[in-house]
Formats: structure tokens, C-alpha cells, sequence
């Protein structure tokens, strides 16, 4: 009864009063210190290959990033200031628009069109549209998260039963899943089916339910990895790398060379020895590799202080939401920063095989940047409606 009326609160929140302020204080700042962070340690990660790469332009890199963040930046505004219960409204066709464009650059690859789905070192995950490159699976993440939010909230009393809600929730995350899957991105993968239990735990589901599924999940991932040589090769590399160091090896040898010899204090900033030529685009995935390297175990546990005040922080608006909705919206969000975090962190130590998934709000990349920073204003969104809907209560 008490959400039915927050509910109804909500929506009476005009678009005026809505505007007003930035949500949580904390959220925001630290992902503009995270942001800050970024640019320092993708200019010094990519100053020395930009230099050889685009004629002597240190630059290039971080300047393009820095584009793609005030873009980010600018999505962030929009979704702060946009009631989240409309992306009720908007649930079913943003997750038809992602699995179209997920469709089309399995169809695209397959047809060999490449100037619009480019082959890029293996994995054709990108859509080319003129100086513009998207990355549908990046942008499925979040999608799956308004899709599952907006089907729980309007079915929540079945989400107890495993046949009419488990299942029914776990096909609408797989079958996102299964595309994302085709194109050898393995990590998202397993992003999207996490941030699916983690849902429908918090919604109601039982833990029994939650765990078993889990566990089948967990056993699946481990029979597609031994399905082929090639991805069976690349998940026992993790266990010893060095038993093929200048291939599959290669690059987690050089990931942990960079750790290690980042010490407590780290060798200085700029002055890392991995990034030059060693590590294959060390401002993407293995960038926390040159961060400790440059500014040792210290900066490494900096950066990890300030995601945990960020999940944290993420946690506390779900928990301070209003509705069923908003609970569910925030904790999706801040599900998909966690978990991404802890594979890139995973992966970068030698904890678990290799695959490709950014830092966020570190690593270089502009459809990941400007699509988690809108997730973030969702995030504050919620905290902006649930502060509004406290002061009306006390007023």
C-alpha cells in the first residue's frame, strides 16, 4: 500500500522540481574523480603507441576520449533529469532496438559487410556508422536491466514461483544473453545472467531458486569454455601462462611483469616499462595493470576505495528507493558497474582467464563511456525522486 502511494507521489513530481539538484553528492563526485583518473592514466598509457600510431600525436587517445566523455557527460544531464518511471514506457522498445542491433552485426558479419561490422582482432562486436563506432553489447547490459525492472515491477507477485517467474525472467535475460554470447563476448555474457539473478533476488525470488540456477550457469560457461580448443586453451593459459608465453600467454605475463614490478609505491607516473609496446593497448582492458605499475599497490587501492564508496553509495539509493521499480532500476545499475569491476580486476591479476571488458570509467573506450555514464544518471535520477518524495513526506 505504502509503495502504491510513493508510486503515485512520484509521478506527481513535476518536471520542474525534478531538475532541481544532482541526486547523491557522493555518486557523482567520485565517478568525476574516477573520470579525472581516467584521462591522467590513459594519456600516460597511450602517449608512447599514439606517438607511433598517428605520426608523433601523444595526444590522439586521450584526446578522443576526452570527446567521448563530454558526450558521456552530457547523457548523464539528460538521464538525471528524466523521470526514471518513464522508462517503463520505454522498456519494450529500447530491448527490441538492442536485439535488432545485436542481430545486425551477427547478419552484417555473415554477409560480409565489412566497412559496417568490421572484423576487429577476431570479434566483430561493432557497428560502423561513418567516424562513429557503437558497441550494441555495451549498451545490452543496461537494457536488459529496464527490461527486467519494468516486467517484475508489473508482475511481482509471480516472482516466487520458478516456473512462471524465475524462468520467465531468466528467458528474457538468456535470450539478450545468447546474442551477446554469438559474438564471442563472453564477459558480458556473464554480466547480463548475473545481473539477472542479483534481480530477481532482490525482487523476491527465493535464494534456493537463485543459487540453483547459479550453479547450472556456472556449469554451462564451464562446457561452452571446453567446447573448442581454441577457448579451452585460453581459460587453462590462466592457470600458466608462461607454457605459452609469446601467444595466448602474452599478454597476462606482461599484466603481472606490470604489477609486480609496481611495488607498494609504484615506479612513477609516465614512467611505466609494460606500456611501451609490451602490453597490446594497455589504456584499454589492462590499463589497472600500467596504474599499479606507475603508482604501486597505493594508487591500486585508491582506485579500488573509490568504485567500493561508488557501489556503496549505489546500494544505499536502492535500498532508499521508493518503489519496487526504482529498487530494482538502481540495483541493476550499480549490479553491472560491480561486476564489471571485479572481471576487469579478475582478469587484469591472473584470477581468472582472459577476456575483454573495460574498467569503469577508466579504460578508453567511448561507447562504453557515454553508455554508463547515462546509467549513472538514472542512478541519481532515482536518488533525486526518492530526496524529493522524503521532503513532501516531512513537509
Amino acid at each position: 500500500m505504502k509503495e502504491k502511494k510513493a508510486k503515485k507521489r512520484s509521478k506527481k513530481i513535476s518536471r520542474k522540481k525534478s531538475k532541481k539538484g544532482i541526486g547523491d553528492l557522493v555518486i557523482f563526485w567520485t565517478i568525476v574523480v574516477l573520470v579525472a583518473i581516467g584521462f591522467i592514466m590513459i594519456f600516460s598509457s597511450s602517449s608512447y603507441s599514439a606517438y607511433f600510431e598517428y605520426n608523433g600525436d601523444r595526444y590522439k587517445i586521450v584526446k578522443k576520449q576526452i570527446l567521448w566523455t563530454i558526450i558521456g557527460f552530457v547523457s548523464m544531464y539528460i538521464t538525471m533529469n528524466f523521470n526514471y518511471h518513464y522508462y517503463k514506457k520505454l522498456a519494450k522498445p529500447i530491448y527490441i532496438s538492442v536485439f535488432l542491433l545485436l542481430l545486425g552485426v551477427m547478419v552484417g558479419a555473415k554477409l560480409g559487410f565489412t566497412s559496417l561490422v568490421p572484423n576487429i582482432k577476431g570479434a566483430t562486436r561493432w557497428i560502423h556508422l561513418g567516424p562513429l563506432s557503437i558497441q550494441p553489447s555495451e549498451l545490452s547490459k543496461y537494457a536488459i536491466v529496464i527490461a527486467l525492472a519494468t516486467l517484475m515491477d508489473k508482475r511481482k507477485s509471480k516472482i516466487v514461483d520458478f516456473k512462471s517467474g524465475v524462468l520467465v525472467y531468466l528467458g528474457v535475460g538468456a535470450f539478450m544473453a545468447i546474442l551477446v554470447l554469438l559474438q564471442n563476448s563472453l564477459s558480458v555474457t556473464i554480466i547480463i545472467m548475473a545481473v539477472t539473478l542479483i534481480m530477481i533476488y532482490v525482487a523476491g525470488g527465493k535464494f534456493s531458486h537463485v543459487f540453483t540456477v547459479g550453479v547450472m550457469g556456472v556449469i554451462g560457461a564451464i562446457g561452452y569454455i571446453f567446447s573448442t580448443s581454441f577457448r579451452r586453451a585460453r581459460f587453462l593459459n590462466f592457470l600458466d601462462p608462461w607454457q605459452d608465453a609469446t601467444d595466448v600467454g602474452y599478454q597476462l605475463i606482461h599484466s603481472l611483469y606490470a604489477i609486480g614490478s609496481g611495488g607498494f609505491f609504484g615506479v612513477g607516473l609516465g614512467q611505466s616499462k609494460q606500456k611501451a609496446l609490451y602490453i597490446p593497448e594497455p589504456y584499454n582492458d589492462f590499463i589497472f595493470s600500467i596504474i599499479v605499475e606507475e603508482t604501486g599497490f597505493l594508487g591500486g587501492m585508491l582506485i579500488i576505495a573509490l568504485f567500493i564508496v561508488l557501489i556503496a553509495a549505489g546500494i544505499n539509493v536502492a535500498i532508499k528507493a521508493k518503489d519496487m521499480y526504482g529498487r530494482l532500476l538502481a540495483t541493476g545499475i550499480i549490479s553491472v558497474v560491480a561486476i564489471q569491476l571485479i572481471i576487469n580486476v579478475a582478469v587484469v591479476t591472473g584470477s581468472m582467464p582472459v577476456t575483454g571488458i573495460p574498467m569503469p570509467f577508466i579504460s578508453y573506450g567511448g561507447t562504453s563511456m557515454v553508455f554508463i555514464m547515462a546509467a549513472m544518471g538514472i542512478l541519481l535520477n532515482i536518488s533525486k525522486v526518492s530526496k524529493s518524495l522524503e521532503k513532501n513526506e516531512l513537509a
